[in-house]
């Protein structure tokens, strides 16, 4: 194959597999439109909130809107860790404890 020959088909290539992969995120979206999704969200971010959720679907190979259903759910149903350890809150209060009371 000569030098044209071979970066056609590279190209050929690289199409067909992008292609296959856009057809397989839109029906992975359409497959978690269909199971439960009866309420449209519309809301507006910042571009640049917009571009970093683009890079990372892109990054995790799903839609973006996909991505944002799955972080919207794990901070909705997710665990939130205390403030303060128990070990820091102990911490506190030995250190309280240790100083003079002053003004009396």
């Amino acid at each position: 194959m000569t030098n044209d020959a071979t970066t056609a088909a590279e190209v050929r290539a690289i199409r067909e597999e992008y292609a296959d992969e856009e057809a397989e995120a839109a029906e992975i979206e359409a497959a978690e439109s269909a199971a439960a999704l009866d309420v449209p969200l519309s809301l507006r971010i910042t571009k640049d909130l917009d571009s970093q959720l683009r890079r990372r679907a892109a990054a995790e190979q799903i839609p973006t809107s996909a991505l944002v259903r799955r972080l919207l759910s794990q901070a909705v149903h997710g665990r939130r860790a205390p403030v303060l350890t128990v070990e820091q809150v102990e911490e506190i209060a030995r250190r309280v404890a240790r100083e003079p009371v002053s003004g009396r």
